[in-house]
């Protein structure tokens, strides 16, 4: 049963590192930048409104109005890049190596672009971890809230959201009771932003994120050993949320992904 519970928990960090590296995985943002209205020139050169790290001296431009956003591409006869905006999905295109997309938060949008030959993506070192341990999968209690709690969240960008959370998941640990809010993610797959001991000195700083699985009307599983790392603790151009005064936790989880190499 353990060498059935270690490969599924191997092929779950395949699959993280499969999503990392992907074109639209967080190893290859090079930048993000507010859009504010009017058009934005973008490129590599300095003399652009928006500044690239890579790419072509003259990318484009960019133009935000009540009508819409729009990129115009650079190269001549190139048609214009409609851009219709939905927070869920955000909108995205390709020019040469770079991945252009328009994110949106607190109702304001966000030219996000990637670079798919960036070096942190094409010689990602891979991730450490700790080692699989089964008595960190937890079958917690999935308690329904009396009342739903409004909370901001904030975010390592200091930009706070406000959410809506009407469970919370309680488990035990070496005897002791613990709890976790669910702040973010859906009802199917509610996600939790957590903090504990190992934070710092072998885990990311600011959070790790864990969603929660195997969901019944009474109980919900917290694997630890599939808790990961933030956006943000692969690039600067995330705005990742941090977790509540609830969700962090006085104990080490010696469980799931560890700091990123070199970080």
């Amino acid at each position: 049963m353990a060498s059935d519970y270690d490969a599924t928990i191997k092929d779950w960090q395949a699959q993280r590192i499969a999503h990392l590296t992907a074109e639209d995985g967080w190893l290859n943002v090079i930048g993000r930048f507010w859009l504010e209205d009017g058009t934005s020139t973008v490129g590599s050169s300095d003399d652009n409104d928006i500044v690239l790290s890579a790419g072509p001296a003259r990318l484009g431009s960019i133009t935000q109005d009540q009508a819409g956003v729009t990129f115009q591409p650079e190269e001549a006869g190139a048609a214009p890049v409609v851009l219709k905006i939905d927070p869920a999905n955000p909108p995205r295109f390709a020019l040469g190596s770079l991945r252009l997309e328009v994110t949106t938060m607190d109702g304001r949008n966000a030219l996000r672009v990637r670079d798919v030959d960036a070096p942190e993506r094409v010689n990602f070192p891979g991730l450490p971890y700790f080692p699989t341990d089964p008595n960190w999968r937890k079958l917690a209690d999935w308690v329904k809230l009396d009342q739903p709690i409004q909370m901001d969240v904030d975010t390592v960008a200091g930009i706070p959201t406000t959410v809506s959370i009407t469970r919370k998941a309680v488990f035990t640990h070496d005897g002791v009771t613990y709890e976790l809010l669910p702040t973010h993610g859906t009802t199917a797959k509610p996600q939790f932003v957590l903090r504990d001991l190992t934070s710092k000195s072998e885990t990311y700083g600011a959070s790790r994120f864990l969603y929660g699985a195997d969901l019944t009307n009474d109980t919900i599983v917290l694997d630890f050993n599939k808790a990961f790392n933030p956006p943000c603790a692969f690039t600067v151009h995330a705005v990742c949320p941090l977790p509540p005064p609830e969700n962090i936790l006085p104990i080490r989880i010696e469980a799931g992904e560890q700091r990123p190499k070199g970080h």
